[in-house]
């Protein structure tokens, strides 16, 4: 059984305030990149602490990743007030500057979930970072009309029963990019993958694996 990551409470100096964040490394101190995951919607009980997030958090630790979760402003005990994915993204970026100024010569993805994944797609396209994940991306609502898009290895990782978030709205949104993510469906899936989350950790760490292999 793999031991559990070192992990860091603290806060990142944010646009209006401070975020709260947890870090962490892989046990054995070995890194090999650092990973900004990005949390559902804060008004609707979404938080750092969320399973998704900590998913996509234990899938680049497996892989020797240092990981960055935080919270939003006006999330749990970060400073602030939701605003409607605009500040948000600056929270974001402000997370990326952290994690560089930690880690200046480690690789740098970004992972999101629901609107942390749409906030993670608009940082992405205004950030230098090798990879990006976006699980179930609220993009109709939070990323549309991007003046750029990310230009890194990109997977989208989308539950065809999903409640909220539906998978033809996101087909729809990737068949307008060029060239656009890898998608990964995940056939009886709802939103929250709710019994899935194994299987999503899995294809996560396979996606990274193999981008890293082309890259080298």
């Amino acid at each position: 059984m793999a031991k559990a990551p070192k992990s860091e409470s603290l806060f990142i100096d944010g646009p209006v305030g401070r975020l709260e964040a947890v870090f962490e490394t892989p046990s054995n101190g070995d890194l090999t990149g650092t990973a900004v995951v990005c949390h559902p919607h804060p008004q609707h009980g979404g938080t750092m602490h969320n399973k998704v997030a900590h998913t996509l958090a234990r899938a680049f630790i497996r892989m020797g990743f240092a990981t960055l979760r935080f919270n939003f402003r006006g999330t749990e005990n970060s400073e602030g007030r939701f605003d409607e994915g605009i500040g948000e993204l600056d929270d974001a970026l402000a997370a990326i500057t952290w994690a560089r100024a930690k880690h200046p010569d480690n690789i740098l993805w970004l992972a999101g979930f629901s609107f942390g994944a749409a906030i993670a797609v608009r940082a992405a396209a205004e950030s230098d970072v090798e990879g990006l994940i976006s699980v179930a991306p609220a993009v109709s609502r939070f990323a549309s009309g991007l003046a750029t898009q990310p230009r890194c290895p990109w997977l989208v990782v989308q539950g065809d029963e999903d409640e909220l978030v539906g998978v033809d709205e996101t087909v729809d949104w990737m068949n307008a990019l060029e060239p656009g993510p890898e998608l990964l469906v995940l056939p009886g899936a709802e939103h929250f993958f709710h019994g899935r989350l194994v299987e999503l950790r899995e294809a996560v760490v396979e996606f990274v694996s193999r981008s890293r292999e082309s890259q080298l």
